[in-house]
């Protein structure tokens, strides 16, 4: 049997043992099912991913509840962020115990699993772990508004200490259009590249005004011009999205489809 640690919280530890742990995890291509870690003889790499869990998710005081799968259960193995590969939960464990560095690597077993294969319910030290990710400690943080959860611990001290170019309320609309006419024609990629990405702030816009930006020269000038308006819900939005998903250059056509996608969702 494989021994596994499925992080939860501690709120969920009686209905985990009455129930098991539910398949409440999503991969990319929809499957459904929970992640986990294999028992390591390293107390740290076995809960390393405590402290970033409990960032991202907003989770207070994690448990450790230990699993027991047999050898041969299909899972997933992987580190986040690549495509994970299909193997049996002995052969996982064998891979991240021969990794020099496991951290970030992750399980991911395609069900629930059910209380008889909850070993036991453990209390586990909060501290543990990394944030953000593997080797992060010592790099400067970004504060945009992509990378700062909001409301997390600290995150308003650090904004104060070091602000980003991009915090506080967007330029109105009549300085960005000014500074598009003042790139020239076609225009600065750089600048209006600038200008795109305050726009991606907006709620509604001038669609008139852009759509000539989907015959830039620039590609990057174009997928931003995707990015500006994905939130928009100004008529012609649609129109304009059209057109640039039919663009000539793939990553430009691939924002737009990925845009779409996330919609869908």
């Amino acid at each position: 049997m494989a021994m596994f640690v499925h992080l939860a919280s501690e709120a969920n530890a009686v209905r985990i043992r009455r129930a098991g742990v539910r398949a409440a995890s999503r991969r990319a291509d929809g499957t459904r099912g929970l992640f986990c870690f294999p028992v390591l003889p390293s107390y740290t790499l076995t809960h390393g991913w405590l402290r970033e869990l409990s960032r991202s998710q907003g989770r207070r005081n994690l448990v450790a509840v230990q699993l027991r799968l047999p050898d041969g259960e299909p899972v997933a193995v992987g580190r986040y962020g690549r495509p994970p590969e299909a193997v049996t939960a002995a052969e996982a464990v064998r891979r991240i115990a021969g990794l020099p560095d496991p951290r970030g690597w992750e399980v991911f077993v395609p069900r629930a699993v059910t209380p008889a294969e909850v070993h036991r319910i453990r209390p586990v030290r909060q501290s543990v772990g990394w944030r953000y990710w593997p080797d992060a400690h010592g790099v400067v943080p970004c504060t945009c508004a992509g990378c700062r959860v909001r409301g997390e611990y600290g995150s308003r001290r650090l904004r104060e200490r070091r602000p980003h170019p991009h915090d506080g309320p967007p330029p109105p609309s009549r300085v960005l259009l000014a500074r598009i006419e003042a790139a020239g024609d076609p225009g600065d990629p750089a600048v209006l590249r600038e200008v795109l990405d305050w726009y991606g702030h907006y709620r509604r816009g001038p669609v008139d005004r852009l759509t000539r930006l989907a015959g830039h020269p620039d590609p990057a000038v174009r997928e931003a011009l995707v990015w500006a308006v994905a939130r928009w819900s100004t008529p012609g939005v649609e129109v304009l999205l059209d057109r640039l998903a039919v663009d000539p250059v793939p990553q430009v056509r691939e924002a737009v489809a990925d845009l779409r996608e996330w919609d869908l969702d």
